[in-house]
């Protein structure tokens, strides 16, 4: 794999080309689970709102643990902390399978077993974030190693939807979790036949946690680019990624579709979200990047407006590709960006504080997009999304000039900016 192409150089690092390609089985068994668990409990209760709840309670613990869980994973061994998260998440879809295939499964249920899965990803989210880096030797292929964990993530968002969809229509839900617990095996085989030489560098631990927690906040919200760059994070998670909680509604409702049609919309979504995580994979390093947080946001306002009137599927799908690209875009460009300027004992940390931004702010989006769709309807709802997403993205570009010049220095100091002549620097 020395020569390998540059849109996939990243692979010829045999740890990190194990690590992606458990990951691939896997992710496509948990695009399964979240699409037929949707579908599940609009089955069982038809409720806009209880979509919301299910979404809320599998995020939200991420957002009470992660910045926690953060203080941990930069002090553990994180391979073996992620061996651990998948043999949880294992029995957590397994049992879900269990209670589905025996005609057991309740809102209680689900609910119980989404909030676990929550829990497992407090610490899971986080650790894969920081492992990723230590998988790839040469730190000038990690833009392509965030973007292949992107790629990898929306390819299954595009295969696991659409096959989940068959799958219900034919057999039901349990075959999705089945499916989905079974495929966890794949990433704890891949974690184990890796060689890692030297473990990353670790937060030293006579600190204290409650001071290393101190310091991770202090590290995210003291400097204006990783500040700037998880408040727009958090806003799109907020008001803009629980859009998924409608499509349910969308295609049962005004599509007037059933099981398959939601698959086809989420594998919209998957396939301009593979296109965007193809794209960033295709560029050399991460300059020029900061432009692209905002203009992603903004294409996927838009497109969240468009859907609010889209009234046929090859509409809707179509805007579900642009969403998709435009979330991925501006996801894998914040982590890339914080990843190439984070001090590596403060990793986790950081990378903590980002999957409670994407993940933690989102079950909350759920619960307010449910409510919001329940009393005035999806197409207000979806409308209030996008044009909430647009102020955020103006907002960002206002202060673009500013996170330029403050992440400068440290570009220079990695080399990833030559460094300044002499006199110049003087």
């Amino acid at each position: 794999m020395d020569n390998a192409p540059f849109l996939v150089r990243a692979l010829r690092h045999r740890n990190y080309r194990l690590f992606f390609l458990g990951q691939l089985v896997s992710v496509i068994g948990t695009w399964m689970t979240a699409t037929a668990t949707s579908w599940l409990v609009y089955r069982l209760t038809g409720s806009s709102w209880l979509l919301g709840v299910v979404a809320f309670a599998s995020q939200f613990p991420a957002f009470l643990l992660a910045p926690a869980a953060g203080v941990y994973v930069d002090r553990w061994d994180q391979r073996r902390l992620l061996i651990v998260t998948q043999w949880l998440s294992l029995a957590q879809s397994l049992t879900l399978a269990v209670l589905t295939f025996t005609g057991r499964v309740t809102m209680g249920w689900v609910v119980v077993l989404c909030a676990f899965q929550g829990l497992i990803n407090a610490f899971d989210m986080p650790c894969r974030q920081a492992f990723v880096v230590s998988l790839v030797e040469d730190r000038q292929d990690l833009t392509n190693a965030i973007a292949l964990n992107s790629t990898t993530f929306n390819g299954a968002r595009l295969i696991g939807p659409a096959l989940a969809g068959l799958l219900v229509s034919a057999w039901g839900e349990g075959w999705c979790f089945l499916l989905d617990g079974v495929s966890y095996l794949g990433v704890i085989a891949a974690l184990g036949a890796m060689v890692i030489a030297a473990p990353p560098r670790r937060a030293d631990a006579a600190g204290g946690a409650l001071t290393q927690l101190r310091e991770g906040w202090h590290t995210v919200f003291g400097f204006l680019p990783t500040r700037s760059i998880i408040l727009l994070l958090s806003l799109v998670s907020l008001v803009g990624a629980p859009f998924g909680v409608l499509l349910p509604a969308i295609a049962a409702g005004r599509l007037g579709g059933g099981a398959h049609t939601l698959g086809f919309l989420m594998a919209s979504a998957g396939v301009g979200a593979l296109v965007g995580a193809l794209w960033l994979a295709s560029r050399r390093n991460v300059l020029g990047l900061g432009g692209t947080i905002p203009a992603a946001t903004t294409g996927f306002g838009l497109a969240l407006v468009g859907l609010a009137y889209a009234d046929t599927q090859a509409a809707a799908m179509a805007l579900l590709a642009v969403i998709g690209a435009g979330l991925v875009l501006q996801y894998a460009s914040s982590n890339t960006i914080l990843q190439s300027i984070v001090d590596d004992d403060k990793r986790g940390r950081v990378m903590s504080f980002f999957s409670m931004s994407f993940l933690g702010a989102s079950p909350l989006g759920g619960l307010l997009a449910g409510a919001a769709a329940d009393r005035f309807g999806v197409q207000v709802t979806l409308v209030g999304m996008g044009l909430s997403c647009l102020v955020g993205a103006v907002w960002f570009a206002r202060r673009l000039p500013d996170i330029r010049m403050a992440i400068r220095p440290i570009y220079r100091l990695k080399g990833i900016l030559p460094p300044l002549p002499a006199v110049e620097a003087g």
